[in-house]
């Protein structure tokens, strides 16, 4: 069984060079990636991901919103009943990380962040029974 994950766009960034970069890696993995295009809303993401059985959701975000939509889409998640993780990858500030992990975010990935890492982090956050 390998690992689902929704990819996502949250908010009016337009930049998708970054989140296709990192769906191809994830694939490349063995892991199934769901790409939900640009524009998303939190709650299309949270539905998204609950229709689709994922086993995380990855956001990405350069618009400098990610304070305010990531928390968001994990409240959307967690609304729902989901425990789905959520990751976030892109540009966030040293200084926002721990709040974001205060705020349920799972793991953060910013600038320079390896596919060993991204991949490792990913797998390690969801435990698959066996």
């Amino acid at each position: 069984m390998s690992l689902r994950v929704l990819v996502a766009k949250v908010g009016l960034d337009g930049h998708d060079r970054g989140i296709k970069v990192v769906a191809r890696l994830l694939r490349d993995a063995g892991m199934e990636v769901v790409y939900t295009g640009l524009f998303q809303t939190p709650e299309s993401v949270a539905s998204a991901a609950i229709q689709e059985d994922v086993d995380v959701v990855g956001l990405s975000m350069l618009s400098g919103a990610h304070m305010t939509l990531a928390p968001l889409v994990v409240q959307a998640l967690r609304s729902r009943g989901s425990d789905i993780p959520v990751v976030l990858g892109g540009i966030v500030p040293p200084r926002d990380i721990e709040e974001l992990r205060s705020l349920g975010v799972a793991a953060v990935f910013g600038p320079g962040s390896g596919a060993d890492e991204i991949v490792a982090t990913i797998t390690g956050i969801v435990s698959l029974p066996s």
